[in-house]
């Protein structure tokens, strides 16, 4: 999808699956220690090619992998920085793993609204996460959407 161009219902449904299978990966990754090329990869595998949709949201979901991994020391400080007394590595796990992956996404997808990437990542916590997951990554992405749309104010 491009920037601008107005996604439809089944690329809405597609992302949400390219989301799922990254935080798949990142669990992977983040819990079997395997380098994420490897994850994407045996993911393919296990899932069969064409689960997702679409190449590109495969592609979504393998740049959603790196990005994540790529920046993940310089997102921690900002996930610390607005979670109260929650240092991200005493978090549960795949809240820390979602929290991460939607302030890459925050920080370096330019083509997803705020809305959209919070939204998202709070679904995927009710899914995945504890009973309080969904309601403590909304509070934290909420308050990081803040810190992000203050510095971009800020700079003009």
């Amino acid at each position: 999808m491009r920037p601008g161009e107005e996604p439809t219902n089944e690329a809405f449904r597609e992302r949400r699956r390219a989301r799922e299978a990254a935080l798949q990966m990142l669990y992977q990754c983040e819990i079997g220690r395997v380098p994420p090329e490897d994850a994407i990869a045996t993911h393919g595998e296990i899932e069969q090619s064409g689960r997702l949709g679409s190449a590109a949201a495969e592609a979504f979901a393998s740049a959603l992998v790196l990005g994540t991994v790529q920046y993940a020391a310089d997102i921690d400080p900002v996930i610390a920085a607005s979670a109260s007394n929650w240092r991200p590595e005493r978090m549960a796990v795949v809240d820390r793993l979602i929290l991460r992956m939607a302030v890459y996404q925050l920080q370096h997808v330019t083509d997803v609204p705020p809305i959209v990437v919070i939204s998202e990542a709070v679904e995927l916590a009710r899914r995945f996460g504890g009973d309080e997951s969904g309601r403590f990554v909304n509070g934290v992405l909420d308050a990081i959407r803040k810190k992000i749309e203050q510095k971009t104010d800020d700079a003009r």
